[in-house]
């Protein structure tokens, strides 16, 4: 069994064809990675409980030797702030986590109202996982750079802000995002603000 596990959440909606998630997925487990990414329910409407209940089980099926990362985007950043909520000393804890482009605390919409936003509790991230990093893109409608990094320093963690990344989809171009392959797989070689949506892909 591989030793090291990469779990993909996507957001709102079921990730399109062409979604960097789904890009990154096939790249990991060619370098042996043991791959999770599961379709999360009611993708058009989620409702925490049920999200919630796919992440606890994705991550206590990990064996603790193995390394888990977890790279959560949009609402699943939301999701993932609310398993470390109320994940208890002897949870499974995972190694590095990503949150990509969550949601701000301003940003409602009637689809997402079974989705409450999660208090800012830094030492439950701490709890849940060695490393935690935030992603913003510049101009994402979404949250955006100020809101993320209010909220970054609220919760005590690096915040990285990929210029004109917008909400880091396939509508600003992402696609095929290889510094996300690189923090994935080695992150102190990754520079995820330099990431550029008009890079090509490299096949790796």
């Amino acid at each position: 069994m591989p030793d090291r596990h990469v779990l993909l959440l996507h957001g709102w909606r079921t990730p399109q064809p062409e979604h960097w998630q789904l890009w990154l997925a096939p790249r990991l487990y060619a370098r042996g990675w043991e791959v999770d990414f599961p379709k999360l329910p009611s993708a058009d409407t989620p409702v925490l409980a049920e999200w919630l209940a796919v992440v606890q089980r994705r991550v206590a099926r990990v064996p603790r030797s193995a390394e888990l990362v977890v790279v959560a985007h949009c609402c699943s950043a939301l999701v993932w702030m609310h398993h470390a909520a109320v994940l208890d000393g002897r949870g499974r804890r995972a190694d590095r986590v990503l949150l990509v482009a969550p949601p701000g605390w301003n940003w409602r919409h009637p689809d997402l109202s079974g989705l409450p936003y999660p208090a800012a509790d830094g030492w439950s991230l701490r709890r849940a996982a060695g490393v935690t990093r935030l992603v913003v893109g510049v101009g994402d409608p979404w949250g955006g750079v100020a809101e993320t990094s209010r909220l970054a320093a609220a919760l005590g963690i690096e915040i990285d802000v990929v210029p004109d990344g917008r909400h880091l989809d396939v509508e600003a171009g992402f696609g095929p995002w290889s510094q996300a392959l690189d923090w994935v797989v080695d992150p102190a070689t990754a520079a995820l603000n330099t990431a550029r949506r008009d890079r090509p892909a490299d096949g790796r």
